[in-house]
């Protein structure tokens, strides 16, 4: 199994006496553990777990934190996802947070039991029963002496205030990873009965953000990862001063859009350019080529040989047959046609001579000339020359197949001699015409050629084209003939009658008649469709001769639709452009109706607070000129201004306002929470084990320690 990397662990755990307290800003998007009294937090990682299984031994192992993307390809994580302890700010799922706790101790150096005091941050008016639980988990599992609780917003507002960012009245506005908060200060402590609260905070803005692009980009969704989605929040998005004017630059300034918006490139590599194959690469593949050539070449001479020795040693079966027939007298004959399997020798003559012919074409020799070719086609009816006494009845059937064959064959022979002597008495009739008057025959070409094309277009159309149409085309219901609509009458009088009980028909006699009718096909109209376009195709062939510019449309090559290309993917199709969505996104944080949370904006928040305080109106505007803007998403540009153009809609003309950024709104909660840790005043803020034991769930009803610094 492959070792599990782990962090490196603090060493000087040992070394801070008992006395000294841990603090732990415990935040939704990140878990920070340190010392009281220092300036930075020792450890700080993402507050999610994943219990992903091994992908060799099975075995499930528990991560907690960041992740190393090398690391966890070992592990099978389709069947688990990131869970976090939290839900809208509150601790909910204490099985996660334990996971966390043991981290978070861990990589400070404890071994066994954690003996100092813990402060730990908390959201405002956090439950009753979240405290209880979090401190069953600090006191039975972890053997704290001592447990406080303080909210985060209110140590970064008294560590701003420490450092005169702000004053003893005002307000916190605190933009955090799932819930905004505003908490109003007097005499340096939270109002709490007069705190707002929304839940919409900087992980709605990334999951917006993510859904924004994966829309826009669906066959780039995968790479648009959480991770990647928050850190392009980060880096590119902002709030607009107007939300409604920023959108109308994107929309009708294209090119101060174009300035605005910002490019995500992924990761592309270009294709590998086809070169001309090299003189020897072409000589290569001529030699596989003709190799390839020989050997079909082979195979077919095989194939031939093959061929030619069955048909000789066929041929030399039938003229044994024959030599034997002539050898014998009647009686001997028939026992040889009878075991044979032929019914005369006029058959076995005809036999002869088809093998003699495909055994010449086998090797490449001439048939003969076309007596020999008339002969063989009057040996194809041997028994129409046989008198009927002299044959079988089975032999009389096919006597009477073969009559019937040949006179369609004949006849055909002769239309084709009929058309053959017309065509050429119009050839001889249309020269003499030429003759005489060229440019009238040449007219007449012209005004038949026309006709012609339309009579031929007018049929194409009419087979696009349907009845009612509004091109004023004859429909196929118009071009019917007669007979086609007596054939669909009687198809849909058969279906209707038969329908309706036993299908019987055909047991009729005139159920045939019936059918004969139905199965007749409208031969002279296709007759003329073909004899019209090839009379088109021949008189444009005459005209051609006249006019070698002459082009016949009907002939002309339409150009044909380019299947469809797959087009080359380009480093464009795999660049991301994030425009509108830079601002639209933090915009939840003052519409989270956007998103569909029926709550307040957080400018609107402000007045809501205000309105929840009964002091009077002097405090009120005391309080609004010291207003600390705290929390990750309050990095965003253009925050601050956005904010008090949305507190001044709600404030009386003219009020005086002042709004501040923490100096670091990230870091300030824990610093204020190590600074009070480390003050005189935080022994008499905490509570033991036997406080807990004593008083339960009722101590925290009460509970609420006093912030000084």
């Amino acid at each position: 199994m492959t070792p599990v990397y782990r962090p490196p662990r603090e060493t000087d755990f040992a070394r801070f006496p008992d006395s000294t307290p841990i603090v732990i800003d415990n935040g939704a998007s990140t878990f920070r553990i340190g010392w009281a009294g220092e300036a930075e937090p020792r450890v700080a990682f993402r507050n999610i777990v994943q219990r992903p299984r091994h992908r060799s031994s099975g075995e499930t192992v528990t991560v907690v934190g960041d992740t190393d993307p090398a690391l966890m390809k070992y592990f099978d994580c389709t069947r688990t996802s990131i869970r976090s302890p939290f839900d809208d700010d509150v601790v909910y799922q204490f099985e996660y947070m334990e996971y966390i706790l043991d981290y978070g101790f861990d990589r400070l150096g404890a071994t066994s039991e954690v003996d100092h005091p813990i402060l730990m941050t908390e959201c405002e008016c956090n439950p009753s029963f979240s405290r209880a639980r979090m401190s069953e988990l600090l006191f039975e599992t972890y053997g704290v002496p001592s447990v406080a609780f303080g909210i985060d917003d209110a140590f970064s507002y008294k560590y701003n205030q420490k450092l005169g960012n702000c004053g003893e009245d005002g307000l916190a506005i605190s933009c955090e990873f799932g819930t905004c908060h505003v908490v109003p200060f007097i005499k340096g402590q939270p109002v709490l009965g007069a705190c707002c609260r929304t839940n919409v905070g900087g992980s709605h803005i990334t999951d917006f953000l993510r859904q924004l692009l994966s829309l826009k980009y669906p066959y780039h969704a995968a790479s648009v990862s959480w991770d990647k989605a928050e850190e392009l929040k980060k880096e590119h998005c902002y709030v607009a001063h107007d939300y409604m004017s920023e959108l109308q630059i994107f929309k009708n300034n294209k090119e101060e859009a174009e300035e605005k918006t910002r490019y995500w490139q992924l990761p592309w590599v270009p294709p590998p350019k086809d070169e001309p194959p090299s003189e020897e690469e072409l000589a290569r593949k001529a030699a596989i080529k003709e190799k390839s050539g020989q050997r079909l070449r082979d195979m077919a001479a095989a194939k031939r040989s093959q061929k030619i020795e069955g048909l000789e040693k066929k041929l030399s079966e039938l003229e044994d047959i024959m030599e034997q027939l002539d050898d014998s007298d009647e009686i001997e004959e028939t026992a040889i046609l009878s075991r044979t399997g032929y019914l005369s020798q006029q058959e076995i003559k005809s036999d002869i001579l088809k093998v003699t012919q495909s055994l010449r074409k086998a090797k490449g020799e001439s048939n003969g000339n076309e007596e020999n070719a008339d002969a063989s086609g009057a040996d194809k009816y041997p028994l129409v020359s046989v008198p009927d006494e002299m044959l079988t009845p089975e032999q009389l059937k096919e006597k009477k197949k073969q009559i019937l064959l040949k006179t369609t064959t004949e006849g055909r022979i002769r239309a084709k001699q009929r058309r053959a002597e017309e065509a050429a008495l119009r050839e001889k009739q249309e020269e003499e015409r030429r003759t005489e008057n060229p440019e009238l025959y040449f007219d007449e070409l012209r005004a038949r050629y026309l006709e012609l094309s339309e009579k031929v277009d007018q049929r194409k159309r009419q087979k696009v084209n349907g009845n009612n149409n509004s091109s004023g085309a004859v429909g196929r219901g118009e071009r019917l003939n007669a007979a086609q609509k007596e054939r669909m009458r009687l198809l849909t009088t058969a279906a209707f009658d038969r329908g309706k009980g036993e299908d019987t028909f055909g047991m009729r006699d005139e159920d045939w008649l019936v059918y004969n009718k139905m199965s007749k096909e409208n031969e002279e109209d296709n007759d003329g469709n073909d004899d019209d376009e090839s009379e088109l195709a021949r008189i444009a062939s005459k005209i051609q001769e006249v006019d070698p510019t002459f082009v016949n449309k009907h002939e002309a090559a339409e150009p044909a639709a380019d299947p469809h290309k797959v087009r080359p993917l380009t480093a464009e199709d795999f660049k991301i452009a994030i425009g509108i969505e830079r601002f639209r996104c933090p915009e939840v944080l003052f519409q989270p109706g956007m998103i569909g949370v029926d709550q307040a904006g957080i400018d609107e928040m402000v007045s809501i607070s205000l309105r929840r305080l009964v002091e009077d109106e002097s405090v009120k505007e005391r309080l609004c000129q010291s207003i600390l803007v705290t929390g990750g998403s309050s990095l965003f540009p253009g925050m601050i201004p956005r904010l008090e153009a949305g507190i001044r809609q709600f404030r009386p003309y003219l009020a005086p306002l002042k709004l501040v950024r923490a100096s670091d709104p990230i870091l300030d909660a824990w610093r204020g929470a190590a600074a009070f840790a480390a003050s005189r005043e935080f022994a008499r803020q905490t509570f033991t084990l036997e406080d807990y034991r004593e008083h339960g769930e009722n101590l925290f009803h009460r509970y609420n320690i006093v912030y000084t610094l």
